[in-house]
């Protein structure tokens, strides 16, 4: 199984990549204008507005730097065209990118105006349209797939099903080489000890413990209930009524992966293996900061339905829900419902998923994409200066 392999891209630095996207970026949110009707002009092109990149400074700063120049350096980006109100900003984000060796190019609206900077940058991203059509694709290894991996709206089917279904397909990555993320800090709340023993060495062992005692110490200071936020609404409704039970069905999807060290949001792994990410909880977030660090493929498991998506890497979805399902079948990319009723096992769920994994690889859009679920959402540390 491990010399399993898929048609894709290999990148300037060797990197392997799952898709072809050439990506426009605004730098800040006076910019997404701009960068929208370059991606209206020129098909093919995919614009990631946001709201930030003004007055920030600090951690916070050096985090959205991280997040822009890592989602335009992700392998499943061929080009990219970098939009911002100034020059400095603008092209640090430019030049990060450009050290993958892909081509990059930078417009600024200041000094010019929407129109004129619209016309440059819609001809450039042209340019880098018909380059990236011409990169033929060849024979990759699925263990250099770079995987994320996420819970959302989770319910007492996700811990019963949909999550021991991924920790197949995790624990099976893993033994082929391959390297998989996961985050989630405040979730892991009433099993953070359980995570802190999977840490192979003590030493990231503690950095896990200082990361999860930092995020949801702030979260205390606060002095406010997360009852409604975690667990939120929805799981809730699901049957998951404290955060501990929602902890202890969302390790699940870990199996009995031992864990190789801890990232800071958006930090690429050093190495392959199995890596915790500092994060929030939320889907758009924590699908953006493993783009940001390099994921090619991720996977979300939904109990009561999730439709997130991501600009620049594939989102499979599976639910062992028969309700959800059922109802929301539009965006589920996996039916693992069987699991409840008997009728499959897990290791034929954990197939059937790594089936998917394959043939996600080899092209096939998921749901997300189809649907034009582009999710992108940085995660900002601090107001604004």
């Amino acid at each position: 199984m491990a010399g399993l392999t898929f048609q894709g891209y290999r990148r300037e630095n060797g990197k392997a990549a799952i898709r072809n996207h050439v990506t426009i970026i605004p730098v800040d949110g006076v910019s997404n204008a701009a960068a929208k009707n370059v991606s209206k002009i020129i098909h093919g092109a995919e614009a990631l507005v946001h709201p930030f990149g003004e007055l920030q400074f600090g951690r916070d700063l050096e985090l959205f730097f991280q997040t822009m120049t890592g989602v335009g350096s992700n392998p499943n980006v061929a080009a990219a065209v970098v939009i911002g109100m100034e020059p400095d900003w603008t092209d640090k984000i430019a030049a990060g990118i450009a050290g993958t060796g892909k081509p990059v190019a930078s417009f600024y609206i200041e000094r010019a105006g929407d129109l004129a900077v619209i016309e440059r940058a819609a001809r450039k991203t042209k340019e880098f349209i018909h380059y990236a059509s011409e990169i033929k694709p060849r024979e990759i290894n699925l263990a250099e797939i770079i995987l994320g991996i996420k819970c959302s709206e989770s319910d007492t089917t996700s811990g019963l099903g949909a999550n021991p279904t991924v920790a197949r397909v995790l624990e099976r990555m893993l033994d082929w080489g391959a390297t998989v993320m996961f985050g989630e800090t405040s979730e892991l709340t009433g099993a953070e000890h359980i995570i802190a023993d999977r840490f192979k060495s003590l030493e990231e062992q503690e950095k896990f413990r200082q990361a999860y005692n930092e995020y949801t110490s702030f979260i205390e200071n606060e002095h406010a209930s997360l009852l409604g936020s975690q667990p939120s609404q929805g799981n809730i409704h699901g049957g998951l009524s404290t955060i501990e039970e929602k902890a202890f069905g969302n390790i699940q999807k870990l199996g009995n992966a031992l864990i190789d060290g801890v990232l800071a949001p958006a930090e690429p792994p050093p190495d392959k293996g199995f890596w915790f990410m500092k994060t929030s909880s939320a889907a758009p977030e924590v699908l953006t900061l493993f783009a940001a660090a390099g994921a090619t493929l991720q996977i979300v498991s939904t109990g009561q339905g999730n439709i997130v998506g991501c600009p620049v890497t594939p989102v499979i979805k599976l639910s062992a829900n028969p309700l959800t399902v059922s109802t929301m079948s539009e965006h589920i990319d996996l039916n693992v419902s069987g699991l409840l009723t008997r009728e499959i096992t897990i290791e034929q769920a954990g197939d059937m998923l790594m089936d998917m994994v394959l043939r996600t690889a080899a092209g096939r859009l998921t749901s997300s994409e189809v649907l034009g679920h582009r999710e992108f959402l940085p995660t900002k540390l601090f107001r604004s200066a």
